[in-house]
């Protein structure tokens, strides 16, 4: 490929962020303007306050020598390789029910649609399903959609630092814990990693997955990841396919992992998750 094609394919993806960005400020925009019954569902539900604090629990690595809790997502696409899996009806809650059985600590569930096949409606159906902690997976930038979280049934609310100065980040965080969840604050490289650790999120993600440019760095991740200090829960995010991929995490910082796609594909997702859990035990006590 010349350099002038290179250029122009990598350009696309490099600017798929922003894209995403600048229709996430559409959607709250409308969210805004339509916020009333967003506002009545709200106020007719009881405030949980304890329901962030169950998530970090879950997800809290018992002792550091072992296994990583997983996060075990539902992500029907995405924009890096298309689409992952059929989504049938009731196949969002049907897989929360199975990872749950294979021993998930916690689920994400994408809310986006046109880039990854999820909605605000796919949340609240896997709240429904299951008991394990949900992590509210959007490209969060105003409170009307911390809201909508928390009317899904999320425990947790994804924020990410590349999408958010650090004065609105840890305001987002102040409001996630108001309406009784946890922040999940993301980073993808040193610099995001110094601002995460700036706002005062107990759950804080290195994800190895540059989204600009789509290209995974594990060994990266696990170098940001090693800077998160013991007071908070370290999460690596992306890059996890295999049971050996996951294994390999046992010696490192992370309190948990977020599987996605190398879940997604399993025939069986109950088995998937048992496979990861499998791997890492046998690589502790080896």
């Amino acid at each position: 490929m010349s350099e002038g094609a290179a250029r122009s394919h990598a350009e696309p993806r490099r600017a798929y962020l922003d894209e995403i960005l600048a229709r996430k400020r559409v959607e709250v925009g409308r969210r805004l303007a339509h916020r009333g019954v967003l506002d009545r569902l709200a106020g007719e539900l009881p405030l949980d306050a304890a329901r962030g604090a169950r998530a970090l629990t879950a997800l809290r690595r018992a002792q550091p020598h072992h296994a990583p809790r997983i996060i075990a997502e539902i992500k029907f696409r995405s924009p890096s390789v298309g689409a992952i899996r059929r989504p049938a009806p009731g196949a969002a809650a049907s897989l929360a029910r199975s990872y749950q059985q294979g021993g998930a600590a916690a689920l994400s569930v994408l809310a986006d649609g046109p880039g990854f096949g999820g909605s605000p409606l796919t949340v609240r159906r896997v709240t429904q399903a299951c008991e394990a902690p949900v992590l509210f997976k959007e490209f969060v930038l105003d409170p009307v959609q911390v809201e909508l979280a928390r009317v899904c049934g999320a425990s947790m609310v994804l924020l990410l630092v590349r999408a958010l100065p650090l004065g609105p980040l840890q305001a987002l965080c102040d409001h996630v814990r108001r309406a009784g969840m946890e922040p999940v604050v993301e980073a993808a490289d040193e610099a995001e990693l110094e601002v995460a650790l700036r706002t005062d999120a107990t759950l804080v993600g290195v994800n190895a997955r540059d989204l600009r440019t789509f290209e995974v760095d594990m060994e990266r991740a696990a170098r940001c990841l090693a800077q998160v200090d013991s007071a908070r829960i370290a999460i690596f995010m992306s890059g996890i396919r295999t049971p050996a991929d996951f294994a390999r995490l046992s010696g490192t910082r992370a309190d948990a992992a977020l599987i996605g796609e190398g879940l997604m594909r399993c025939e069986d997702p109950a088995e998937g998750v048992r496979a990861m859990l499998a791997a890492a035990t046998l690589e502790e006590t080896t």
